[in-house]
């Protein structure tokens, strides 16, 4: 009988796993990757940890490699300089991830000649504790802000685990340097309109004395931070469009009062909110014609990352 992944076991499958102090863990993933896609090679980046993460995964039988910027989007960056394949598995090493998923991640992708898969958490009531309500909440409302500016095509957007076509990777500007890397990929693919899949994944606890290095607001500020940086770049029109009318209904608001007062008066008696009001005005025209500027800039940008993106085979395309 033909192994699930079917055409993935005629084709170069990497499974790429950051870590940083997974010494519980990590043996663990790697472990299950191998008996999950028994074909693919399994590698573990291994971000400084100060635990034994490099020596459990090479002996569980992965390639260790080291990245020693700190940070998981410095990882992800160099793992896709790194790693040549036809479909890459990304998953963290904290293993609280479904990995009997991978099979049939990987077997949507080259079937159906996607770009990414992500595995999507289950909810509150099929994951018990392992999802913090807090971590929820914030992807919820992450998620959503995103698919409302860039298109609603995703349900997890800061989902660990993805698997990805090598056009993806090879044409993936990787800039973020931390845990925003996923909100990277998710505005990468939207803005491409790239194929994309997803599968319902169970999401568990961490293994017993292993430790979560997310922080739900620090974390989470940094992402919304990405967030409103991508659209300042990827959509400079309607950004410094927003900021224009902005400064536009302030300026209203202080010049209408002293308007009434000159029609009925002649006489303008608080001249440092009729300069304000004014410069405001100014400043709004500018912002606006900053974002029509900006935004043949960001054409031109897309444009040249899809002929990027076009120049790579399609996954499952032997062409």
């Amino acid at each position: 009988m033909e192994h699930p992944v079917g055409a993935a076991a005629r084709r170069r499958v990497a499974v790429l796993i950051p870590c940083y102090n997974e010494e519980i863990a990590v043996p663990r993933v790697v472990a299950a990757f191998r008996e999950a896609l028994p074909d693919a090679v399994v590698y573990v980046y291994d971000n400084n940890s100060k635990d034994r993460t490099r020596e459990v995964a090479a002996e569980a039988g992965a390639v260790v490699r080291t990245e020693s910027l700190q940070g998981k989007g410095n990882v992800v960056r160099r793992m896709f300089a790194d790693i040549e394949a036809d479909a890459y598995v990304l998953v963290d090493g904290d293993d609280t991830y479904e990995v009997a998923a991978a099979p049939e991640m990987v077997r949507l992708l080259l079937a159906d000649q996607l770009d990414m898969v992500t595995a999507v958490r289950v909810t509150e009531a099929d994951a018990g504790h392992a999802y913090r309500p807090g971590h929820r909440l914030g992807n919820r409302v992450l998620t959503g802000m995103v698919r409302r500016i860039f298109g609603d095509r995703i349900t997890d957007m800061l989902s660990g685990y993805r698997v990805f076509s090598r056009r993806f990777v090879k044409s993936f500007p990787a800039l973020a340097s931390g845990f925003e890397t996923e909100t990277e990929f998710t505005v990468h693919a939207l803005e491409l309109r790239l194929p994309l899949g997803e599968v319902r994944t169970r999401y568990k606890e961490r293994p017993v004395g292993s430790v979560s290095k997310l922080n739900t607001w620090r974390d989470g500020i940094r992402i919304l931070r990405t967030i409103l940086l991508l659209v300042q770049r990827e959509r400079p029109l309607a950004f410094f469009a927003g900021s224009g009318a902005a400064m536009l209904a302030l300026a209203l608001l202080l010049a209408v009062p002293l308007f009434a007062t000159y029609v009925e008066t002649g006489l303008v008696p608080r001249l440092p909110t009729a300069l304000l009001a004014t410069g405001l005005a100014i400043l709004s025209a500018l912002s606006v014609a900053c974002g029509l500027i900006l935004d043949t800039v960001s054409r031109g940008r897309l444009e040249a990352r899809l002929l990027a993106y076009l120049s790579i085979p399609a996954p499952g395309n032997d062409a």
